[in-house]
């Protein structure tokens, strides 16, 4: 290619906008999926939430700029939105009761009668030669008849068959069927001119858009001047060579920046130029992700298209620091701020660092309103990504421990921002929430925080009342949990609204999950504030007291089974009343009370329930299942469960519709079960259990397999093996040795269980070594690599063992054969 028509190099490998916005345009029409822009989104913090969590952004109303309203009028909109909920709950109702009507109207009339008997005043169509539509009745006006084919005639067939068809993308064209009339143009299906200083593509509306080539100061030649400076001159004895007659200086390196206002002309931009006409635009791509240097800001990573908009004062026409002496004070202050964020959230380390420091020591002097009204709104971007919102939470951190009583106006604006970290699937984003949360109500005061929560106590929405329930447990562990007892205790007995006695129990519950043990010294008036709730009419507030009993036993075990007292009647009565989520509930309250207890109640209260439970082991519901397993393992840990009360009542059924190939297929259920199993063997015996589950180490599942392997490793490891008969022995011996050799899934689980079982044997497996170590030997010489590499792994574990039975002469058949293994060519292998 000759000289005059290579392109310059760009400084990055962005696709042209034309093709971008083409392929924008198939996307939105074809439906095809858009890699491009999949790749951008995966970033972003709302890529990854559900739509339950995506229900924050319902609540950017509250975050108008301004301080926030009065108690009164908060209230008041409470009890706006209740009255329009209840309305669009009744306008909603009275829909469907409509539609139903009338599809029950449809369905009486047989769907669309023959037209020849739908109307005695209009002769139908074949008899009026379509001069006059048949006339709908006045009722029929409100159904939208179905359309069939015997409805359309020829004409309007027709008129659909030339109806025109999506369109094509060009890729799916060959050359010779795609029209020349209607092909888009692009600049890079020209020749540039030797001369070009600008390229200009036209679009199919007419308009030009236009992308100049600038000099990029970073490839620019070094003069003779410079060379002087930096290398050794004639008077030390050196010579400059002459140039050569054959050189030819390479193309000067040019980017493309978007073009001025003028039409003709050549503008030789300098960086801080190009840079302000990139940011302008939202660079290139719609985000830049070079390093860029901004007047009066210093240099950013990146800059998005959303950065662009919000930033518009400090980064468009008139942002820089030299045009501030036209502003007034309050404008000056927005100004620096703006300035102060976008170093934080796009700069460098050095200039994030420094920024974060001004914003910091200068916080009291810009106040409370600016900064949360620049702050806030940026947390609520949907375009956030987890850097960006780690940064800015550590802003408002900063600021906070600043402003100190200042921000009380402000509370519920940055309440409504953080609450939703608190229900994050990061744990750190949880934690972060919490820091800020706590922080706040220092700084608040706990008289204003109740009164800035508290309309959000029974909101119509069942997120808010959520998100503030774990909001108020932050206050508590933050100021104490006496300090907010009397609150609660009128909330879980309030008669106004069942969503405020829902809210004040989830409050208790979430404290008890945050604090732990520290709840021991307020329990009975914890318990004492919901008990009240097993006895309710709403379903769901009973289901939820069930759900704070249980966290609350949690918390405090092994302790504090007297401040249970009031409570276990209802619960009792509660586990025979009810069915579904609300029965889990109460049979998980139960579950986690009763190792509370002393042996002989709780062993006569285990025998209570344990009907109840063997009957909800047929039940499908999976939350069901775990919860009962969960409380089958409680049970059996308990002192006063005997061993042959679990051998004769509970493993028959247990074994029967738990130990199937479906429970290995969900992790959860998975590791429920194991744990379940191992708490049973430890009571009623290692051979009891493993001489149920030995043969389905056979099974043909390897999901079903290796959960079995699993259990009997953890349960040979926390029993032993010592009450494992010779008959049982063989079984376990070939089982593990099948499952070993049948196994597909790279993992450690059958590898670690052959390990337990043989050590634990000891001297027992002596006879079964000549078969294992013909098994290896077949292994070590396979020609799968993972085979060898497994088998290079069972040696090693089982190498002590067999030196501790004598058995030397096949330790050094092992040593040879792996001897002559050293030439594996697999790494992994190799190294194993």
């Amino acid at each position: 290619m000759s000289e005059e028509n290579t392109y310059g190099q760009r400084q990055s490998y962005t696709a042209p906008q034309e093709l971008l916005d083409e392929h924008a345009a198939m996307v939105e029409e074809e439906q095809i999926p858009d890699e491009i822009e999949d790749r951008a989104v995966s970033k972003q913090v709302q890529s990854r939430q559900s739509d339950y969590q995506k229900r924050r952004f319902n609540r950017g109303e509250a975050l108008a700029e301004g301080e926030d309203e009065s108690y009164a009028e908060r209230m008041r909109i409470v009890n706006l939105e209740k009255e329009e909920e209840k309305l669009r709950r009744y306008k909603e109702q009275m829909e469907k009761d409509k539609a139903s009507s009338k599809e029950e109207d449809v369905v009486m009339e047989d769907k669309t009668p023959p037209r020849a008997l739908a109307g005695d005043d209009t002769p139908p169509r074949a008899i009026a030669g379509d001069d006059t539509p048949p006339r709908v009745k006045q009722e029929e006006d409100d159904i939208k008849p179905k359309r069939r084919r015997w409805d359309v005639d020829e004409t309007e067939a027709k008129q659909e068959e030339d109806a025109p068809k999506k369109r094509r993308s060009r890729w799916d064209q060959t050359p010779d069927e795609a029209p020349e009339a209607s092909t888009k143009k692009s600049r890079w299906d020209q020749t540039p001119a030797a001369d070009a200083v600008a390229v200009k593509g036209q679009t199919q509306e007419g308009t030009s858009t236009e992308v100049i080539m600038v000099e990029d100061k970073r490839y620019a030649p070094i003069t003779d001047d410079q060379l002087e400076n930096l290398l050794p001159g004639k008077g030390e004895g050196y010579s400059i060579v002459p140039v050569p007659d054959d050189y030819r200086p390479a193309p000067s390196v040019r980017k493309m920046v978007p073009a001025g206002p003028s039409e003709s002309g050549f503008l030789m931009q300098d960086e801080t130029d190009a840079a302000k006409a990139r940011a302008n635009v939202g660079g290139l791509a719609g985000v830049s992700t070079e390093q860029t240097e901004i007047d009066g800001i210093g240099t950013l990573q990146f800059l998005k298209k959303e950065d662009t908009q919000y930033f518009a004062k400090v980064l468009g026409e008139g942002g820089g620091e030299e045009d501030d002496r036209y502003f007034s004070f309050e404008e000056l202050k927005e100004r620096k701020i703006m300035r102060l964020l976008l170093k934080i959230k796009n700069g460098t380390p050095p200039v994030r660092k420094s920024a974060l420091r001004q914003i910091t020591d200068k916080a009291r002097e810009f106040g409370a309103g600016p900064l949360f009204d620049k702050i806030l709104p940026l947390l609520m971007e949907r375009t956030l990504e987890d850097q960006e919102r780690h940064l800015l939470v550590k802003v408002i951190d900063r600021v906070l421990y600043k402003l100190d009583d200042l921000v009380r106006p402000y509370v519920h604006k940055i309440l409504v921002v953080i609450e939703p970290l608190l229900i994050d699937e990061d744990y750190y984003a949880r934690v972060e929430g919490r820091e800020i949360i706590s922080n706040l109500a220092k700084a608040a005061g706990l008289a204003h925080m109740i009164s800035t929560m508290r309309p959000d106590i029974d909101h119509v929405d069942e997120y808010v009342r959520n998100t503030t329930a774990r909001a108020f447990a932050v206050v508590a562990s933050a100021l104490g949990i006496p300090a907010l007892l009397p609150f609660l205790k009128a909330v879980c007995r309030s008669k106004k609204s069942w969503q405020a006695r829902h809210t004040g129990i989830r409050i208790i519950q979430q404290i008890a999950i945050m604090m732990g043990c520290a709840v021991l010294p307020h329990l009975r008036n914890l318990v004492d504030a919901i008990a009240a709730g097993l006895s309710d009419d709403q379903q769901k507030v009973r289901t939820m007291t069930a759900l704070s009993l249980a966290a609350l036993a949690e918390s405090s075990a092994p302790y504090g089974i007297e401040s249970f007292d009031d409570v276990l009647k209802p619960l009792w009565l509660g586990i025979r009343q009810h069915r579904g989520k609300t029965l889990a509930a109460f049979i998980k309250a139960i579950g986690y009370i009763i190792p509370l207890m002393d042996p002989e109640y709780a062993g006569y209260y285990v025998q209570e329930c344990m009907p109840i439970l063997i009957r909800e082991f047929q039940t499908s519901d999976e939350e069901m299942r775990r919860i009962v397993l969960q409380v089958i393992k409680q049970c059996a840990g308990t002192e006063g469960v005997t061993p042959t009360y679990i051998k004769e009542e509970i493993l028959p059924e247990f074994f029967r519709a738990f130990w199937v190939r479906r429970m290995a297929l969900d992790k959860r259920n998975y590791r429920q079960l194991v744990e379940t199993t191992v708490e049973i063997a430890q009571k009623a015996g290692v051979s009891v259990i493993i001489g149920r589950i030995c043969n389905d180490l056979k099974d043909e599942s390897e999901p079903f397999r290796r959960m079995v392997m699993e259990t009997i490793n953890k349960v040979i490891a926390a029993v032993g093996a010592a009450d494992i008969d010779e008959r049982l022995e063989v079984q376990l011996i070939d089982g593990i040795i099948f499952a070993f050799q049948e196994q597909k899934l790279e993992d450690n689980v059958m590898l670690d269980g052959f390990s337990t079982v043989v050590t634990a044997l000891g001297s027992r497996i002596k006879p079964y070594l000549q078969q294992i170590i013909s098994m290896i030997l077949w292994r070590l010489t396979n020609k799968s690599a993972k085979v060898r590499m497994l088998a290079a792994d069972l040696t090693t574990k089982l190498a002590p063992i067999i030196k501790a039975n004598d058995e030397d002469p096949l330790l050094n058949k092992l040593g040879v054969v792996i001897f002559e293994q050293l030439g594996e060519e697999y790494p992994d292998a190799l190294g194993r």
